[in-house]
This record gives structure tokens, C-alpha cells and sequence, in this order.
């Protein structure tokens, strides 16, 4: 395992797969994930996955996690993504991706054993914002377009949620590697209570 030290995380976050190549520079963190990682496991059990690069630390028990998000789009499914982790059967990502119709969608995965994929809304850009918020029980995820006004993507709960991290990771799934930027890397130790005031 090996750890870096973002500034505003309430804890050095571990990389517990490495990716292809890192950086944080700048306060901008770049993560390549290699050739076909992704982390998915096919409700049909035809395909399970588990080998996208995954950088993590433990956040309090209530708390808000965002970041602007830039990928280099080259094949469908990459993506940058924000994601909680339990183990294994207990996950959750939010991720800027490529759709198979060629557009950059804000996509969501649950899994609770087996994964619950929804794609939710294609941006004509590169770019954009995603956030997780944490309540305790329960999860949502966010995304913006200018960091102000949030769009929520999914209220959702996890069968398992300890011991709980979360973090960033990349994926290309399809292709033979995803770069993505983190950068407006934001921490606090408080829950959105409206989930859909757009704050």
C-alpha cells in the first residue's frame, strides 16, 4: 500500500490497487488506470471485475466529498470516479464516463452483491463536477456542471457499510487506459441535509 497526502482529507488517502501511473502535482491529483480495469460485477454473472486502480482513506461518519473531474476520453466506459468501498460485494461509484453512444454521462453504480448500473445525464463536455455525501446510513451522489448548483444522481443504501472509505479512481474498461484529473478536491465533515435543493 502506498499513501500520499492531499490537503483538507481527514486522513492520508492509500492506494489499495495502483494504478498505472500517478501524480499529485499542483494540488491536482492524475490517475492513469491501465489496459480493461474497471470495477463491476454483471448481475447476469458473466463478467466480475475488481482491478481499477482505488485511492482511499476513512471519512467521518457524516460527510460531503467533491472534486471537478477531467478525462481524457478514448474508449467507451473510461471514466473518472469518485467511489465508497466496503469490500469486494459492497461499493459504490460515481463516475464521468464514456457511453457506449460516444457521450461523456454521469454514471452510477451500486453494489450490493451484484451491481446497479444507471447512466443519468450526457454532458457535451470533458469536464464536470461529482460529489458523494455520506449520512450515515445512506449515500447520495451528485454531480454539477459549475461546482454551485448539484443535480442529485442517486439516494441509495449500502447492505454493508463498515469499515467504510472513500476515494478516487479511474477506469477503461474496454480500452488500453484512462487519464483523469482531480483537482477542487473538497472534504467536510458534514452531510448535505437537502438532498435535492440543488446546495
Amino acid at each position: 500500500m502506498t499513501e500520499l497526502s492531499i490537503p483538507g482529507l481527514p486522513a492520508a488517502p492509500v492506494w489499495t490497487v495502483l494504478p498505472q501511473s500517478w501524480e499529485y502535482a499542483e494540488q491536482a491529483l492524475h490517475i492513469t488506470a491501465g489496459p480493461r480495469t474497471d470495477l463491476f460485477t454483471d448481475p447476469m454473472g458473466e463478467v466480475t471485475v475488481a482491478n481499477s486502480p482505488r485511492l482511499l482513506f476513512a471519512p467521518d461518519a457524516q460527510f460531503t466529498l467533491s472534486a471537478h473531474v477531467t478525462v481524457d476520453f478514448a474508449s467507451t466506459y473510461d471514466a473518472c470516479v469518485l467511489m465508497l468501498f466496503v469490500d469486494d460485494e459492497h461499493w459504490a461509484k460515481l463516475c464521468f464516463e464514456l457511453s457506449p453512444q460516444g457521450e461523456p454521462t454521469v454514471v452510477s453504480v451500486i453494489n450490493n452483491d451484484v451491481s446497479d448500473d444507471c447512466n443519468s445525464t450526457a454532458l457535451l463536455r470533458r469536464d464536470c463536477f461529482l460529489r458523494v455525501t455520506g449520512l450515515g446510513k445512506a449515500f447520495a451522489f451528485h454531480y454539477s456542471e459549475d461546482g454551485n448548483y448539484w443535480r442529485m444522481v442517486r439516494y441509495f443504501a449500502l447492505r454493508k457499510t463498515s469499515p467504510l472509505a472513500v476515494g478516487f479512481s479511474t477506469q477503461s474498461p474496454t480500452g488500453e487506459g484512462c487519464h483523469g484529473v482531480f483537482t477542487d478536491i473538497r472534504y467536510n465533515p458534514v452531510a448535505i441535509q437537502n438532498l435535492r435543493s440543488g446546495e
